[in-house]
């Protein structure tokens, strides 16, 4: 088991099996949910509105028998959880005062910490709740305590602080969520980090849409954790059904839901990421700044509290699903929409270059891989949208050392397919010339022999552009530029970089998105045989066989691995041990956990080492979150030290 919390916190939304006014058997109920979630350890568990009572009570809410009732099931709840650690979250009605308000009571270890009314309340044809219940709006900004089951407890406008593990906790009840400024929006303002959600909202049709849409912006809106929990079937049908949706969110992302109208217990598990919210609160100067405004609306009271035992977080027992490839769209119904928006970009960026530098001619050096593929790809779409012949692209591939038969059939093929202007220029005879001038042998395979070819193409496009009044369109991809796979001022510089957000996984993606779409059987079919070429910048001469000697991935590691580490690494700022775990779960299975460390130190190396490269790079469009840009998203020194992430690694058991 890994000794280590890596900043998560593992929290359930449930949704009980009910009757209807029958609190005792609701309570027994819920506590079966409660024991489940503390076993699977879970330091939070939501139960819906109104959930020891049942939300559908009606004008039996008016019984003072049933309120006496639900007092003592929850009597019974805090007696049977004294050694229960959980933190509880209950709906009860709640009497003050001559006026009943709907609250979430909120347990600890048979100690009731405190009570959250709900702010506002329905008037719908369907339910309209001003018949039995009051605001709390005004009484909570008069009382900050209430006399309950015979002790104080703090009432109202509160925050719910743990010191270990270090989180704070905010509560709103169902309605609360569907007004213009929620109690959340002022709770995270206040330091909530995660909201918890008591609801009870009945099923339409397509409403189940529009609530997880609901739900999901508002925890990106607040930066927070959302735990949501509505109540299920066993609600009275008189007049509606409820499905007992359950939804746990982070940062606008829905990471668990319920299956709906079961007719069980229903109990969703998911960790969520502390250290997530937080370092996307400390990036987010606009979240800092509505802190730093006083809203005038309502002061919180804040409630501490802690656990006693240690969260580890455990690969055994890890709930959350963590995606292989961060940067590929995962949504098999939005994956068009997602390429098509992706090439969108672009296109735009390419479009807008051509047209204020007046250029008459696109040039890109074709080698038959995946990026100089897709930069293909999006200079053709950019030429058809700016309304441009498709030959005044200039696409040349440059024959070295290295290319082998296939990717050079590959290159002729695409070219041809697609309309352009081929043109074929043979790099040997002017890098034997260059190894002479600078008196290297060339039988010594070394990165003077590589490079030169690699600055010897790019010299070619520099000067074809200048010769024809156009602009060299950059190929290189941004998981090259973080592992510095690229020689400076060769592949490295261009005068306009299509694919400098892209990372590789998603450029091989996009260019099997395209594949998959393209009309040309002829297009389409040399787009396959690209995408089953190993990745290679062929720079040393092909094996006996003339295949691919060599191969990238051999010598680098996968790419989706790098991938991963790059988008934690950057997207996140998260620390090795902690990508390594995550690397595990996602990869389990494919990767041991020595190959994983092994590649992800390599990964480290190569991206502190070559800052210098990233440095200087030319202009390109930022695609998604995570960019390399010395001009916007990423400022590094080129000689910062790598000591303290390379030591963590070493330091860490295997």
């Amino acid at each position: 088991m890994d000794m280590k919390n890596y900043g998560f916190l593992k929290t359930a939304a449930a949704s009980p099996r009910l009757k209807v006014a029958n609190p005792a058997y609701n309570v027994a109920e819920i506590l079966k949910l409660v024991t489940e979630a503390e076993k699977n350890n879970a330091a939070i568990i939501v139960f819906p509105e109104l959930s020891i009572t049942g939300y559908t009570c009606g004008d039996l809410f008016h019984q003072q028998f049933l309120l006496d009732s639900a007092l003592a099931a929850l009597e019974t709840l805090k007696t049977q959880t004294k050694n229960i650690e959980i933190l509880c979250l209950v709906g009860i009605p709640v009497r003050i005062s001559d006026r009943l308000y709907n609250c979430a009571a909120v347990l600890k270890q048979g100690k009731i910490l405190g009570i959250v009314p709900k702010m506002y309340l329905p008037n719908y044809k369907e339910y309209y709740e001003k018949r039995w219940f009051s605001s709390g709006y005004e009484i909570s900004r008069k009382l900050d305590e209430v006399e309950f089951l015979g002790e104080k407890v703090p009432f109202g406008n509160l925050v719910f602080r743990s010191d270990k593990p270090r989180f704070s906790l905010g509560i709103e009840i169902c309605e609360d969520l569907w007004v213009p400024i929620p109690p959340s929006s002022y709770l995270t303002i206040a330091g909530a980090e995660v909201i918890a959600n008591l609801s009870a909202s009945n099923e339409l049709v397509a409403k189940t849409e529009y609530r997880r849409q609901l739900i999901a912006q508002q925890s990106a809106r607040c930066v927070c954790a959302y735990l949501y929990s509505s109540a299920g079937v066993h609600e009275s049908t008189t007049d509606v059904v409820f499905g007992g949706d359950c939804l746990i969110c982070e940062n606008g992302a829905i990471i668990a839901a319920s299956k709906r109208f079961s007719r069980e217990n229903e109990i969703v598990y998911s960790e969520i990421d502390l250290d997530i919210l937080r370092h996307d609160r400390q990036l987010n100067k606009c979240f800092a700044d509505n802190i730093d405004l006083d809203s005038g609306y309502l002061k919180y009271k804040t409630v501490q509290f802690t656990f006693g035992k240690q969260f580890i977080t455990s690969k055994d027992s890890f709930a959350r699903k963590i995606e292989k490839n961060p940067f590929v769209p995962n949504n098999p119904a939005k994956i068009a929409e997602r390429c098509e928006e992706i090439f969108n970009i672009q296109v735009a960026g390419l479009a807008k270059r051509l047209e204020h530098t007046g250029s008459q001619h696109a040039i890109i050096g074709v080698s038959g891989g995946l990026d100089s593929t897709l930069a293909l790809l999006v200079a053709k779409k950019t030429a058809d949208t700016l309304k441009i012949p498709a030959h005044r692209i200039i696409a040349v591939t440059m024959p070295g050392f290295g290319t082998t038969d296939e990717t050079h059939r590959n290159a002729v093929a695409l070219m041809k397919s697609l309309g352009v202007t081929a043109r074929e220029i043979d790099i040997k005879r002017a890098c034997f010339l260059h190894f002479e001038d600078i008196g290297h042998d060339p039988r010594v395979y070394d990165l003077t022999y590589e490079n030169v070819q690699a600055r010897e193409r790019m010299q070619i496009l520099m000067d074809m552009a200048n010769k024809l009044g156009g602009i060299v369109v950059g190929t290189g991809d941004l998981s090259e530029l973080a592992l510095g796979w690229c020689t400076y001022n060769g592949d490295h510089m261009a005068m306009y970089s299509v694919n400098s957000g892209i990372p590789k996984t998603l450029v091989k993606f996009l260019v099997r998105w395209v594949a998959d779409t393209i009309e040309t059987k002829e297009a389409r079919d040399t787009l396959y045989r690209i995408l089953d070429t190993p990745i290679s910048p062929e720079l040393l001469p092909p094996d006996q066989d003339g295949g691919i000697r060599q191969k990238t991935e051999e010598v680098i590691g996968p790419y989706e691995l790098h991938d991963f580490f790059l988008f934690y690494t950057l997207r996140y700022g998260m620390e090795p041990a902690k990508i390594l775990f995550l690397a595990e779960q996602a990869y389990k299975g494919v990767y041991e956990k020595k190959e994983i460390k092994n590649w992800l130190k390599l990964f480290y190396y190569k991206f502190f080492a070559n800052q210098f490269k990233r440095s200087c790079l030319p202009d390109g469009p930022k695609v998604g979150s995570v960019n390399l840009s010395p001009r916007g998203d990423w400022r590094m020194p080129s000689d910062a030290d790598m000591h303290i992430w390379l030591s963590e690694l070493e330091n860490m058991g295997e």
